[in-house]
């Protein structure tokens, strides 16, 4: 199934019934009174967040959503059938936007959240509703109110735990597919990975799910290879795992541009706990990988934690900081607490 966390679409809602201009006709009854009902209301448009989808590709295919209108009134007084709801049915992290995208009409964040974003027009007046003590046989009758119409944005921000940051090329794929369920594509080059991913990490009994977006680059904030979306998907995010390639060119100045493209994004991005991995040390070897690390410690002022996603050294150091301060947000750990193997410590 392929990802699609955008899309445009047109919403309508259902036009109220007609009302009924009838009157009463049976033997013996010469001149029956009024008897035409009043038309139904129109359906509403109602989204709805379920279970099962992580996507918005549906809508690229489907971009109408018209709910059906009411039905007329008839004689004998029968209001007419009301139109059916129209359920729009959308992942669980979906935003709903106005057509400039300014404002937010609805935010689902859990499954079986409802919202009516548009109302059923009400169905129209039956003659009947016009009989008075001077109007003994009215033919007024009213035509139903019109239903809603709009265009809006649908904007998909994935659900997760934790979130994988990094320049392209970082490893951050390598990683998620070695700690969860995850199957991406892996590559020896920049932005292998084009669209974000979800992965189960299953580490000492406790589950949690981190996504992966693609590879940041100076400018991502303001939308440079369409940044901005991609970091959308990290703002629920309540821990952000940082990877720094250890073999790139520079790797304190790959850290530094991901973080400042992180604070002009805003959204509390740049205030949530951030976890440093110094990743590919099985190339980099002992003493590069201490001499880098001492430089990232010192720019970031946080502990650096060492890590191959090849072969996995230093895994579940991370596993468990991760867990810790996922299951503890409110209350990261302090990072003068690690030791040993759970931080990288300059020399002395």
């Amino acid at each position: 199934m392929h990802f699609l966390d955008q899309a445009k679409i047109y919403l309508r809602s259902g036009s109220g019934g007609p009302g009924a201009v009838s009157f009463r006709r049976e033997k013996y009854i010469a001149f029956g009174g009024p008897d035409g009902g009043n038309g139904g209301r129109g359906g509403d448009v109602v989204f709805e967040a379920v279970e099962g989808l992580n996507t918005l590709i549906d809508f690229r295919y489907t971009q109408h959503f018209k709910a059906p209108g009411g039905k007329g009134g008839a004689g004998k007084q029968l209001t007419g059938a009301g139109g059916k709801d129209l359920v729009v049915k959308v992942p669980v992290g979906t935003q709903v936007l106005t057509e400039d995208k300014e404002v937010v009409l609805a935010d689902f964040t859990k499954v079986g959240q409802t919202k009516t974003l548009l109302t059923g027009g009400q169905g129209g007046r039956g003659n009947l509703s016009y009989k008075s003590s001077t109007n003994r046989a009215p033919r007024q009758h009213q035509p139903g109110e019109p239903g809603e119409e709009m265009w809006v944005w649908l904007r998909l921000k994935l659900i997760a735990d934790a979130g994988l940051l990094g320049m392209p090329n970082a490893g951050k794929s390598t990683f998620l597919n070695l700690v969860s369920n995850a199957k991406t594509k892996v590559g020896d080059y920049p932005f292998t990975t084009l669209h974000p991913k979800l992965g189960v990490v299953e580490h000492k009994g406790r589950d949690f799910v981190m996504a992966d977006i693609p590879g940041l680059i100076a400018g991502a904030a303001e939308g440079a290879g369409i940044g901005d979306r991609f970091l959308g998907h990290v703002e629920r995010c309540q821990v952000l795992l940082h990877l720094v390639d250890g073999t790139g060119e520079d790797p304190v100045a790959a850290w530094k541009t991901v973080r400042e493209e992180l604070g002009d994004y805003g959204a509390g991005l740049a205030d949530k706990p951030e976890i440093i991995a110094l990743n590919k040390v099985d190339i980099l070897g002992p003493e590069l990988t201490e001499a880098i690390a001492d430089e990232l410690a010192e720019a970031s002022g946080s502990a650096v934690l060492p890590l191959s996603g090849a072969t996995g050294e230093g895994l579940e150091a991370v596993l468990d900081r991760l867990i810790g301060l996922i299951d503890a947000p409110a209350d990261p750990v302090d990072d003068e607490a690690l030791s040993g193997d759970d931080q990288w410590s300059p020399l002395s």
